[in-house]
Protein backbone atom coordinates (compact mmCIF):
# COMPACT_ATOMS: atom_id res chain seq x y z
CA UNK A 1 0.00 0.00 0.00
CA UNK A 2 1.35 3.38 -0.88
CA UNK A 3 2.62 5.50 2.20
CA UNK A 4 0.60 8.54 1.01
CA UNK A 5 -2.85 6.44 0.66
CA UNK A 6 -2.29 5.30 4.17
CA UNK A 7 -1.45 8.33 5.90
CA UNK A 8 -5.49 8.89 6.15
CA UNK A 9 -6.06 5.98 8.66
CA UNK A 10 -3.27 6.21 11.29
CA UNK A 11 -3.90 9.54 12.93
CA UNK A 12 -7.13 10.14 15.62
CA UNK A 13 -8.91 12.64 12.84
CA UNK A 14 -10.39 9.95 10.97
CA UNK A 15 -11.17 11.66 7.96
CA UNK A 16 -8.85 14.83 8.00
CA UNK A 17 -6.68 13.34 4.74
CA UNK A 18 -8.26 12.99 1.62
CA UNK A 19 -7.61 9.61 0.10
CA UNK A 20 -8.06 10.27 -4.12
CA UNK A 21 -7.76 6.75 -5.09
CA UNK A 22 -11.21 5.72 -2.80
CA UNK A 23 -14.06 6.87 -4.43
CA UNK A 24 -17.03 7.74 -1.75
CA UNK A 25 -20.41 6.26 -2.47
CA UNK A 26 -23.24 8.60 -2.89
CA UNK A 27 -24.89 7.41 0.45
CA UNK A 28 -21.77 8.17 2.57
CA UNK A 29 -22.63 11.93 1.25
CA UNK A 30 -25.76 12.54 3.67
CA UNK A 31 -24.14 10.87 6.31
CA UNK A 32 -20.86 13.16 6.34
CA UNK A 33 -22.58 16.46 5.10
CA UNK A 34 -25.61 16.24 6.66
CA UNK A 35 -25.57 13.52 9.98
CA UNK A 36 -21.99 14.56 11.39
CA UNK A 37 -22.36 18.42 11.59
CA UNK A 38 -25.34 17.62 13.63
CA UNK A 39 -24.01 15.08 15.69
CA UNK A 40 -20.62 17.28 16.27
CA UNK A 41 -23.10 20.52 17.13
CA UNK A 42 -24.59 18.21 19.31
CA UNK A 43 -21.51 17.06 21.24
CA UNK A 44 -19.86 20.46 21.45
CA UNK A 45 -23.52 22.12 23.17
CA UNK A 46 -23.76 19.23 25.67
CA UNK A 47 -20.21 18.36 26.01
CA UNK A 48 -18.80 22.00 26.50
CA UNK A 49 -22.08 22.50 29.15
CA UNK A 50 -21.63 19.69 31.45
CA UNK A 51 -17.90 19.82 31.40
CA UNK A 52 -18.18 23.68 32.14
CA UNK A 53 -20.44 22.69 35.05
CA UNK A 54 -18.23 20.04 36.23
CA UNK A 55 -15.39 21.83 36.35
CA UNK A 56 -17.04 24.76 37.80
CA UNK A 57 -18.88 22.18 40.35
CA UNK A 58 -15.79 20.94 41.77
CA UNK A 59 -13.42 23.98 41.94
CA UNK A 60 -15.65 26.21 43.75
CA UNK A 61 -16.50 23.35 46.48
CA UNK A 62 -16.46 24.45 49.72
CA UNK A 63 -14.69 22.01 51.90
CA UNK A 64 -11.76 19.61 51.02
CA UNK A 65 -12.31 17.55 47.93
CA UNK A 66 -11.83 13.91 47.18
CA UNK A 67 -8.19 12.42 45.69
CA UNK A 68 -9.75 11.38 42.35
CA UNK A 69 -11.67 14.91 41.84
CA UNK A 70 -8.29 16.27 41.05
CA UNK A 71 -8.22 13.79 37.94
CA UNK A 72 -11.86 14.17 37.06
CA UNK A 73 -11.33 18.23 36.95
CA UNK A 74 -8.42 17.53 35.09
CA UNK A 75 -10.35 15.07 32.58
CA UNK A 76 -12.99 17.71 31.91
CA UNK A 77 -10.18 20.13 31.36
CA UNK A 78 -8.94 18.42 28.54
CA UNK A 79 -12.66 17.16 26.60
CA UNK A 80 -13.49 20.60 27.15
CA UNK A 81 -10.03 22.07 24.98
CA UNK A 82 -10.86 19.90 22.92
CA UNK A 83 -14.60 20.44 22.50
CA UNK A 84 -14.13 24.17 21.64
CA UNK A 85 -12.69 22.68 18.40
CA UNK A 86 -15.26 21.04 16.99
CA UNK A 87 -16.75 24.27 15.19
CA UNK A 88 -14.10 23.65 13.15
CA UNK A 89 -14.82 20.10 12.22
CA UNK A 90 -18.47 21.16 11.97
CA UNK A 91 -17.55 23.43 8.96
CA UNK A 92 -15.20 21.04 7.74
CA UNK A 93 -17.64 17.92 7.36
CA UNK A 94 -20.69 20.41 5.75
CA UNK A 95 -17.78 21.62 2.77
CA UNK A 96 -17.47 17.71 1.93
CA UNK A 97 -14.16 17.91 3.63
CA UNK A 98 -12.67 21.02 2.56
CA UNK A 99 -10.59 22.90 5.21
CA UNK A 100 -11.78 26.71 4.81
CA UNK A 101 -10.15 27.97 8.05
CA UNK A 102 -6.49 28.21 7.36
CA UNK A 103 -3.30 26.71 8.25
CA UNK A 104 -2.99 27.72 11.60
CA UNK A 105 -6.10 26.13 12.97
CA UNK A 106 -5.44 23.40 10.60
CA UNK A 107 -2.18 22.48 12.70
CA UNK A 108 -3.65 23.75 16.02
CA UNK A 109 -6.85 21.51 16.02
CA UNK A 110 -5.60 18.26 14.74
CA UNK A 111 -2.50 19.04 17.98
CA UNK A 112 -5.27 19.64 20.62
CA UNK A 113 -7.08 16.39 19.63
CA UNK A 114 -3.67 14.41 19.70
CA UNK A 115 -3.18 15.83 22.89
CA UNK A 116 -6.80 15.21 24.23
CA UNK A 117 -6.67 11.87 23.03
CA UNK A 118 -3.45 10.89 25.17
CA UNK A 119 -4.40 13.09 28.47
CA UNK A 120 -7.60 11.26 28.45
CA UNK A 121 -6.43 7.71 27.82
CA UNK A 122 -3.84 8.38 30.90
CA UNK A 123 -6.05 9.96 33.50
CA UNK A 124 -8.82 7.41 32.95
CA UNK A 125 -5.46 5.29 33.88
CA UNK A 126 -4.52 6.46 36.76
CA UNK A 127 -7.82 7.24 37.66
CA UNK A 128 -8.65 3.26 37.81
CA UNK A 129 -5.68 3.08 39.39
CA UNK A 130 -6.39 5.47 42.22
CA UNK A 131 -9.19 3.57 42.90
CA UNK A 132 -7.82 0.31 42.77
CA UNK A 133 -5.67 1.57 45.41
CA UNK A 134 -7.97 3.21 47.38
CA UNK A 135 -10.59 0.01 47.35
CA UNK A 136 -8.50 -3.13 47.13
CA UNK A 137 -5.52 -2.06 48.68
CA UNK A 138 -6.35 0.62 51.40
CA UNK A 139 -3.50 -0.27 53.66
CA UNK A 140 -1.17 0.42 50.63
CA UNK A 141 -2.81 3.51 49.40
CA UNK A 142 -2.00 5.46 52.24
CA UNK A 143 1.72 5.58 50.97
CA UNK A 144 1.16 7.03 47.33
CA UNK A 145 -2.29 8.42 47.73
CA UNK A 146 -1.35 12.35 48.79
CA UNK A 147 -2.68 15.17 46.79
CA UNK A 148 1.07 16.19 46.21
CA UNK A 149 1.61 13.13 44.40
CA UNK A 150 -2.30 13.55 42.44
CA UNK A 151 -1.12 16.93 41.33
CA UNK A 152 2.25 16.19 40.34
CA UNK A 153 0.95 13.01 38.23
CA UNK A 154 -1.43 15.43 36.59
CA UNK A 155 1.15 17.92 35.53
CA UNK A 156 3.42 15.21 34.13
CA UNK A 157 0.17 13.71 32.14
CA UNK A 158 0.07 16.72 30.18
CA UNK A 159 3.35 17.68 29.75
CA UNK A 160 3.50 13.63 27.99
CA UNK A 161 0.42 14.29 26.30
CA UNK A 162 1.76 17.87 24.78
CA UNK A 163 5.04 16.21 23.72
CA UNK A 164 2.55 13.05 21.64
CA UNK A 165 0.93 15.66 20.35
CA UNK A 166 3.84 17.56 18.26
CA UNK A 167 4.07 14.70 15.52
CA UNK A 168 0.52 15.67 14.82
CA UNK A 169 1.36 19.87 15.10
CA UNK A 170 4.60 19.21 12.18
CA UNK A 171 3.04 16.41 10.02
CA UNK A 172 -0.23 18.49 9.64
CA UNK A 173 -0.50 20.42 6.74
CA UNK A 174 -2.78 22.36 4.01
CA UNK A 175 -2.56 19.90 0.91
CA UNK A 176 -4.38 21.20 -2.13
CA UNK A 177 -5.88 18.18 -4.32
CA UNK A 178 -7.43 19.26 -7.68
CA UNK A 179 -7.29 22.75 -6.91
CA UNK A 180 -9.02 22.55 -3.33
CA UNK A 181 -7.60 22.71 0.44
CA UNK A 182 -7.65 19.91 2.93
CA UNK A 183 -6.40 19.61 6.13
CA UNK A 184 -4.17 16.10 5.84
CA UNK A 185 -1.01 14.52 6.79
CA UNK A 186 2.44 14.53 5.15
CA UNK A 187 3.53 11.76 3.14
CA UNK A 188 4.16 8.85 5.56
CA UNK A 189 7.32 6.51 5.07
CA UNK A 190 7.21 2.93 6.59
CA UNK A 191 9.31 4.25 9.61
CA UNK A 192 6.50 6.70 10.58
CA UNK A 193 4.47 3.72 10.24
CA UNK A 194 6.21 1.47 12.42
CA UNK A 195 6.46 4.50 15.25
CA UNK A 196 2.74 4.88 15.00
CA UNK A 197 2.14 1.48 15.39
CA UNK A 198 4.62 1.46 18.61
CA UNK A 199 2.70 4.61 19.89
CA UNK A 200 -0.29 3.63 19.39
CA UNK A 201 -0.03 -0.39 21.48
CA UNK A 202 1.68 1.79 24.18
CA UNK A 203 -0.67 4.54 24.74
CA UNK A 204 -4.05 3.22 23.77
CA UNK A 205 -4.09 -0.98 24.25
CA UNK A 206 -1.89 -0.80 27.31
CA UNK A 207 -3.55 1.23 29.27
CA UNK A 208 -6.92 0.23 28.34
CA UNK A 209 -5.57 -3.75 29.73
CA UNK A 210 -4.53 -1.82 32.64
CA UNK A 211 -7.88 -0.07 33.35
CA UNK A 212 -9.41 -3.47 32.43
CA UNK A 213 -7.29 -5.21 35.24
CA UNK A 214 -7.86 -2.51 37.72
CA UNK A 215 -11.27 -2.84 37.37
CA UNK A 216 -11.71 -6.65 37.07
CA UNK A 217 -9.84 -6.95 40.38
CA UNK A 218 -12.44 -4.33 41.89
CA UNK A 219 -15.22 -6.65 40.48
CA UNK A 220 -13.67 -9.80 41.80
CA UNK A 221 -13.25 -8.43 45.69
CA UNK A 222 -16.68 -6.85 45.51
CA UNK A 223 -17.75 -9.90 44.25
CA UNK A 224 -15.81 -11.74 47.29
CA UNK A 225 -17.43 -9.40 49.74
CA UNK A 226 -21.01 -9.88 48.34
CA UNK A 227 -20.36 -13.83 49.19
CA UNK A 228 -19.01 -13.72 52.12
CA UNK A 229 -21.61 -10.66 53.44
CA UNK A 230 -24.81 -12.80 51.88
CA UNK A 231 -26.52 -9.57 51.82
CA UNK A 232 -27.11 -7.03 49.19
CA UNK A 233 -25.73 -3.30 49.74
CA UNK A 234 -27.23 -0.59 47.99
CA UNK A 235 -24.04 1.60 47.91
CA UNK A 236 -21.91 -1.64 46.69
CA UNK A 237 -24.17 -2.18 43.86
CA UNK A 238 -24.34 1.10 42.88
CA UNK A 239 -20.59 1.30 42.75
CA UNK A 240 -20.74 -1.59 40.82
CA UNK A 241 -22.96 0.42 38.28
CA UNK A 242 -20.18 3.06 38.57
CA UNK A 243 -17.26 1.32 37.66
CA UNK A 244 -18.68 -0.83 34.75
CA UNK A 245 -20.47 1.77 33.30
CA UNK A 246 -17.30 4.60 33.24
CA UNK A 247 -15.36 1.17 31.67
CA UNK A 248 -18.10 0.27 28.82
CA UNK A 249 -18.62 3.86 27.83
CA UNK A 250 -14.49 4.18 27.54
CA UNK A 251 -14.55 0.77 25.30
CA UNK A 252 -17.27 1.32 23.76
CA UNK A 253 -16.27 5.33 22.79
CA UNK A 254 -12.44 4.40 21.76
CA UNK A 255 -12.23 0.44 21.04
CA UNK A 256 -13.49 0.67 17.51
CA UNK A 257 -12.02 3.48 15.67
CA UNK A 258 -8.54 2.47 17.52
CA UNK A 259 -9.11 -1.26 16.22
CA UNK A 260 -9.58 0.48 12.43
CA UNK A 261 -6.47 2.70 13.17
CA UNK A 262 -4.07 -0.95 14.10
CA UNK A 263 -5.67 -2.39 11.58
CA UNK A 264 -4.59 0.52 8.35
CA UNK A 265 -1.36 0.77 9.89
CA UNK A 266 -0.58 -3.02 9.83
CA UNK A 267 -1.95 -3.07 6.32
CA UNK A 268 0.11 -0.15 5.27
CA UNK A 269 3.05 -1.64 6.44
CA UNK A 270 2.76 -4.89 3.94
CA UNK A 271 3.58 -5.03 0.16
CA UNK A 272 0.23 -6.61 0.29
CA UNK A 273 -2.39 -4.79 2.03
CA UNK A 274 -4.39 -7.19 4.12
CA UNK A 275 -8.06 -5.46 4.39
CA UNK A 276 -9.15 -3.19 1.40
CA UNK A 277 -8.76 0.83 1.96
CA UNK A 278 -12.50 1.28 1.31
CA UNK A 279 -13.36 -0.67 4.21
CA UNK A 280 -10.64 0.75 6.48
CA UNK A 281 -12.18 4.32 5.41
CA UNK A 282 -15.99 3.39 6.01
CA UNK A 283 -15.09 2.28 9.56
CA UNK A 284 -13.06 4.77 10.64
CA UNK A 285 -15.61 7.28 9.45
CA UNK A 286 -18.36 5.62 11.24
CA UNK A 287 -16.29 4.49 14.54
CA UNK A 288 -14.76 8.28 14.12
CA UNK A 289 -17.76 9.73 15.87
CA UNK A 290 -17.66 7.59 18.53
CA UNK A 291 -14.45 8.70 20.18
CA UNK A 292 -15.11 12.17 19.24
CA UNK A 293 -18.29 11.81 21.75
CA UNK A 294 -16.25 10.49 24.37
CA UNK A 295 -15.50 13.70 25.67
CA UNK A 296 -19.22 14.47 26.33
CA UNK A 297 -20.74 11.81 27.99
CA UNK A 298 -18.16 11.71 30.92
CA UNK A 299 -19.88 14.34 33.17
CA UNK A 300 -23.15 12.60 32.88
CA UNK A 301 -21.82 9.35 33.75
CA UNK A 302 -20.95 11.28 37.48
CA UNK A 303 -23.61 13.05 37.76
CA UNK A 304 -26.43 10.19 37.67
CA UNK A 305 -24.44 7.37 39.20
CA UNK A 306 -21.88 9.56 42.08
CA UNK A 307 -24.42 11.52 44.74
CA UNK A 308 -21.06 13.10 45.66
CA UNK A 309 -21.06 15.19 42.46
CA UNK A 310 -24.46 15.55 42.03
CA UNK A 311 -24.53 17.13 45.12
CA UNK A 312 -21.52 19.39 44.43
CA UNK A 313 -22.65 20.70 40.80
CA UNK A 314 -26.52 21.17 42.38
CA UNK A 315 -25.37 22.85 45.33
CA UNK A 316 -22.73 24.99 42.98
CA UNK A 317 -25.06 25.69 40.56
CA UNK A 318 -28.49 26.05 42.08
CA UNK A 319 -27.75 27.67 45.74
CA UNK A 320 -31.34 27.81 46.45
CA UNK A 321 -31.37 24.01 46.52
CA UNK A 322 -28.29 23.86 49.26
CA UNK A 323 -30.50 22.74 52.18
CA UNK A 324 -31.71 20.19 50.14
CA UNK A 325 -31.37 16.44 51.23
CA UNK A 326 -29.32 14.48 49.33
CA UNK A 327 -29.66 11.39 51.63
CA UNK A 328 -29.24 10.33 55.53
CA UNK A 329 -25.09 9.69 55.43
CA UNK A 330 -22.50 11.67 53.41
CA UNK A 331 -20.53 9.02 52.74
CA UNK A 332 -19.30 8.69 48.78
CA UNK A 333 -19.24 5.35 47.36
CA UNK A 334 -15.36 5.22 47.16
CA UNK A 335 -14.92 5.68 51.13
CA UNK A 336 -17.85 3.60 51.87
CA UNK A 337 -16.02 0.91 49.81
CA UNK A 338 -12.86 1.60 51.11
CA UNK A 339 -14.25 0.87 54.64
CA UNK A 340 -16.26 -2.00 53.66
CA UNK A 341 -13.62 -4.40 51.83
CA UNK A 342 -10.86 -2.51 54.19
CA UNK A 343 -12.71 -4.78 56.69
CA UNK A 344 -13.26 -7.85 54.56
CA UNK A 345 -9.16 -7.75 53.49
CA UNK A 346 -8.34 -7.46 57.49
CA UNK A 347 -10.39 -10.54 58.16
CA UNK A 348 -9.40 -12.53 55.19
CA UNK A 349 -5.94 -11.81 55.96
CA UNK A 350 -6.76 -13.20 59.74
CA UNK A 351 -8.76 -16.08 58.72
CA UNK A 352 -5.45 -16.89 56.82
CA UNK A 353 -3.11 -16.11 59.67
CA UNK A 354 -4.64 -18.04 62.03
CA UNK A 355 -5.20 -20.89 59.44
CA UNK A 356 -1.61 -21.23 58.80
CA UNK A 357 -1.33 -20.76 62.88
CA UNK A 358 -3.30 -23.98 63.50
CA UNK A 359 -1.04 -25.67 60.84
CA UNK A 360 2.33 -25.31 62.14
Amino acid sequence: MDPEATSAYFDYYYAASPNPDIKEPRFQVPYTSVFLPVFYTAVFLTGVLGNFILMGALHFKRGSRRLIDIFIINLAASDFIFLVTLPLWVDKEASLGLWRTGSFLCKGSSYIISVNMHCSVFLLTCMSVDRYLAIVCPAVSRKFRRRDWAYGVCASIWFISCLLGLPALLSRELTLIEDKLYCAEKKAPSVKLTWSLVALIFTFFVPLLSIVTCYCGIAKKLYAHYQQSGKHNKKLKKSIKIIFTVVAAFVFSWLPFNIFKFLAIVSGLQQEPYFPSAVLQLGMEVSGPLAFANSCVNPFIYYIFDSYIRRAIVRCWCPCLKNYDFGSSTETSDSHLTKALSNFIHAEDYARRRKRSVSL
